[in-house]
């Protein structure tokens, strides 16, 4: 038949495996270029912090993580995170939940509205904060005539961190939720299951590390964000400064051997950030293998 082109056997694998695999020293170069990046670019900064950390001796560098002004940062962070954290967990689980499994009006706007700390600049949602709640703010004459500090204290800080790093867990659910469907869930609603069994054994066995993913991400943020803290905070040592804030306020006093031993905390936090996510990765692969595995049965 005119036209028509005939192919010898295996003529057409050899082709894809030609037009889809690249000569030896391409691959080489490409490595080498990715390797040589990771080493300027992440590895070369992260020894040079520590190198500097420790640059005086462990004496020096034990000195400047037990200094109580160094004790009250780590102790804010943390308090900060154990608040900003376990609250995005929740606005994440429900906002996905109703996002993937739900149609309802506004759904758009809930999911533009989530992803507004990623457009937003750090620095200009901590000034928000400041608008609304500082001395001169809107609500800032009620709250000084009732004695509530909000800007320069704790509450401020909780709320600057818990803007930043609320889409972290509902952005990391929602495409999962969505993938999943809701037939599970509406096999145990006819099953009789209640709404909280129904999510209990049902909804979070297949989204958990997801959920685990995103609030290890979440809490790397919160403990690490700079610009809408350093807005809120007030910078007062040994009361609202977090450990961003101390390694910017040791640095600009030329302490640099106490600033990066704090700074080496932050990388540590890094990773163990870094070492989490790809467990957490390779195990949420594991699952939708086998997964994949019995659907195929």
């Amino acid at each position: 038949m005119s036209g028509t082109i005939a192919l010898k056997p295996g003529s057409l694998a050899r082709h894809e495996t030609l037009s889809t695999h690249e000569p030896a020293w391409v691959k080489g170069v490409l490595i080498g270029i990715a390797l040589t990046f990771f080493a300027v670019f992440l590895l070369l900064p992260l020894a040079t912090v520590f190198a500097e950390a420790l640059r005086k001796g462990w004496g020096a560098y034990a000195a400047a993580l037990v200094h109580p002004d160094a004790r009250s940062a780590i102790t804010l962070t943390v308090l900060v995170a154990l608040v900003a954290v376990p609250l995005n967990l929740v606005f994440g689980v429900a906002a996905s939940w109703a996002i993937a499994k739900f149609e309802f009006s506004g759904k758009r706007l809930l999911i533009t509205l989530i992803d507004l700390p990623f457009s937003v600049s750090p620095v200009i949602s901590g000034l928000i904060y400041v608008l609304m709640f500082g001395a001169q703010g809107w609500f800032g004459p009620w709250l000084q005539a009732h004695d509530i500090k909000i800007i320069f204290a704790l509450p401020g800080i909780v709320l600057a961190t818990i803007f930043v790093t609320f889409p972290f867990v509902a952005r990391e659910l929602i495409p999962l939720m969505e993938a999943q469907g809701s037939e599970e869930e509406e096999a145990a609603v006819v099953l009789g299951a209640s709404g909280w069994q129904m999510f209990w054994y049902t909804t979070l066995p297949s989204i958990k590390w997801g959920l685990l993913y995103g609030v290890i991400l979440c809490n790397a943020r919160a403990m690490g964000e700079f610009g809408a803290v350093s807005v809120v905070s007030g910078h007062i040592r040994g009361m609202t400064n977090t450990l961003p804030l101390h390694v910017e306020i040791l640095y600009n006093e030329y302490n640099y051997a106490a600033a990066f031993a704090v700074a080496s905390l932050l990388a540590l936090l890094a990773i163990v950030t870094l070492g989490l996510k790809t467990l957490v990765e390779r195990q949420t692969h594991r699952q939708q293998q086998e997964k994949n595995e019995l659907s195929g049965e």
